[in-house]
């Protein structure tokens, strides 16, 4: 594809552009650094929130899974015992709904637990970056002032 300048103007527009930009000075160091730490603390508490939620889930699910193994062994035998036919697939059927349903209940605990660790997560996030813009509307107020 050629080159056209009412499609891709020259570099040169690029850089008057920025030129004619105007940058406040540079804003009070002691205050970047406070908002920069503040930032990380939030990072690092978000960060602490979401690793517990995961951890907690994996503790949840491995208690899920050793149920689920405790109850298939029981149904195994319930299974055994049953002499006609049609009593193994009523037992069966009974089974697989009890199996569907539990199965349903525990990804929804499982869901809820994410969502209540993202929750919480996002919160602090929120939290800190309403706090960073009101510092930095602070200190816009202050150059103008200046």
């Amino acid at each position: 594809m050629a080159y056209s300048p009412k499609i891709m103007p020259e570099f040169g527009d690029f850089t008057k552009l920025f030129a004619e930009l105007k940058f406040p000075a540079m804003p009070d160091m002691e205050a970047f650094v406070s908002a920069s730490r503040r930032n990380i603390e939030t990072l690092t508490a978000a960060n602490k929130v979401a690793l517990e939620g995961a951890q907690a889930v994996a503790r949840r699910h491995m208690e899920i899974v050793q149920q689920n193994m405790a109850e298939l062994t029981e149904a195994m035998q319930t299974l055994s015992t049953a002499e006609a036919p049609h009593a193994k697939a009523a037992k069966q059927a009974e089974l697989l709904k009890l199996a569907y349903e539990r199965s349903v209940e525990n990804i929804k605990e499982l869901s809820d637990l994410i969502q209540q660790s993202n929750t919480e997560a996002l919160k602090l996030l929120n939290q800190r970056f309403t706090e960073a813009m009101d510092e930095v509307k602070l200190l816009a107020d202050r150059s103008a002032k200046a």
